[in-house]
């Protein structure tokens, strides 16, 4: 990753670790893009293999991918407490494999604690919401934070991404108050 996208990304964690409730129609719009857009890019060699055309135009390359990207956004849109609930359970996998690593036992730990917090959040929206915006732009401030300094020891890594998610939660409290 060049330095450019690394602060970018920086930024955008921030942003979304600050502001995830105020904004979550475009924050929800951003995550379902990138995760139709990356299963699209997992099943263009498929889609290649099926149909040589697609796989001979550079146009085609591009454009499938964006219109995997933004059919998820807009499913994201018209489902959005189902979205709570997989952004919810995609996060707690996500956290469970920074935290402890890819193991059969971990995935299969962190989807059962993902169905049960996902099944929470929707039933509480308001404060999932605000604790999934800040866990998720906490990871993503950690992996650039780290990026970017070669110094911090990797023991620290769960202490900095609890941190960082609990002073984004809780601004998101103390901002959601006041704004209702």
């Amino acid at each position: 990753m060049e330095s450019y996208e690394v602060i970018l990304a920086l930024l955008l964690g921030a942003f979304v670790c600050l502001f995830g409730y105020k904004l979550k129609k475009i924050v929800f719009f951003v995550a379902w893009f990138l995760i139709g857009y990356t299963l699209t890019k997992y099943a263009m060699p498929y889609i290649n293999n099926s149909a040589p055309f697609i796989a001979e135009s550079t146009l085609w390359q591009i454009i499938l991918p964006l219109a995997g990207g933004l059919l998820m956004s807009l499913l994201g849109f018209s489902i959005e407490k189902l979205c709570v609930g997989l952004l919810c359970f995609f996060a707690t996998v996500a956290v469970a494999i920074s935290q402890f690593g890819i193991s059969g036992e971990v995935i299969g730990i962190a989807c059962i604690l993902g169905v049960i917090l996902g099944a929470v959040a929707v039933n509480m929206m308001k404060p999932a919401t605000i604790v999934v915006t800040a866990v998720a732009g906490a990871l993503v401030v950690t992996r650039a934070i780290y990026t970017l300094s070669a110094g911090i020891p990797m023991e620290y890594h769960t202490f900095i991404v609890i941190g960082i998610a609990a002073i984004g939660a809780l601004f998101q409290f103390n901002n959601a108050k006041h704004s209702n």
